[in-house]
């Protein structure tokens, strides 16, 4: 029985401890209140994730240091480096592999597909501060100093998922509410499963061949968000979605008064335009596979009704 240190408890970090410790693995997951799944193989521990004299001392012989963790999303510039920092220290330290969970904001604006092979070139302030953890982990991969990997993923899908999609349309749409969505709900989007995020983080963490390079999650789905609303109504038995869009200019005005909001302006060219996600290599190198759609849609469906 191998031991993996998993930080983070929100629907990837609970998934990855939960299928890590169902496969017969123990787990030790590190959020700052202790919180977590209950679960036998699961040891839940209350520490701070930016210390890394603590997080070392938890990661002493573990396979592999699987994080799941970020700040909340409007303090990434501030807290995201250290807690970064913390995390590749105690990689170094205690020799486990440091699996990262990453997203597409490193590599900005692209036309075409997303693949592992692009250069990074962010245009925003929380792709700068994405671009840079990965570059940080990468050198001192290079330099022998830790074994890194980073798995990116699409925005989430599924139960508690933090997505645009899953916070905004996914709950009014099971209600039979109006909607507007802060994106073109037209255009053919990437939507990566929680248990699909959790399984390639997984694989990548087994994987001789992962250190030192990119892997991106299969994804469940390509359609559009109008699309995904649709379904995922059929899927609750709820009403046809009353889904509209809410423009550029209108975001803007909204993120005046929530600071949130005000996060998601500088990502918009992921959400006014086609986001399609390329896993080849993550299904033949690590064997994962994107989870069917409508299983996903079910266990939403099934959470928010409950």
């Amino acid at each position: 029985m191998s031991f993996h240190v998993v930080t983070g408890a929100g629907s990837i970090g609970t998934a990855t401890a939960l299928r890590l410790a169902r496969s017969g693995e123990r787990v030790r997951l590190v959020t700052r209140r202790g919180t977590g799944p209950e679960h036998p193989g699961i040891e839940r521990i209350a520490a701070d994730a930016t210390d890394a004299d603590a997080l070392a001392a938890l990661t002493e012989g573990a396979t592999a240091l699987i994080n799941c963790a970020a700040p909340a999303y409007h303090r990434w510039p501030r807290e995201f480096p250290p807690l970064a920092a913390a995390l590749l220290t105690t990689a170094e330290r205690t020799g486990a592999g440091y699996v990262m969970l990453g997203n597409l904001y490193g590599y900005g604006p692209v036309d075409g597909r997303f693949h592992e092979e692009l250069p990074l070139a962010p245009t925003s302030r929380k792709g700068t501060v994405r671009a840079r953890l990965w570059e940080d982990a990468l050198a001192a991969h290079r330099a022998g100093r830790v074994r890194a990997t980073e798995v990116r993923a699409s925005d989430f899908l599924g139960p508690g998922a933090g997505s645009l999609f899953q916070v905004t349309v996914a709950p009014a749409v099971v209600a039979g509410d109006p909607v507007s969505y802060p994106a073109d709900p037209d255009a053919p989007h990437s939507w990566s499963y929680t248990g699909d995020v959790a399984a390639t983080l997984i694989a990548a963490a087994r994987s001789e061949a992962a250190w030192g390079r990119v892997w991106h999650v299969p994804s469940t789905s390509e359609a559009s968000a109008r699309t995904l609303a649709s379904a995922l109504a059929g899927a609750a038995g709820a009403p046809a979605p009353k889904l509209t869009a809410l423009s550029p200019e209108e975001l803007a005005k909204l993120g005046e008064e929530d600071e949130i909001l005000a996060e998601v302006v500088e990502m918009g060219y992921l959400y006014y335009r086609p986001q399609l996600l390329d896993s080849a290599r993550t299904e033949r190198e690590l064997g994962v596979s994107a989870t069917p759609l409508d299983e996903v849609l079910a266990e939403t469906a099934r959470s928010l009704r409950g």
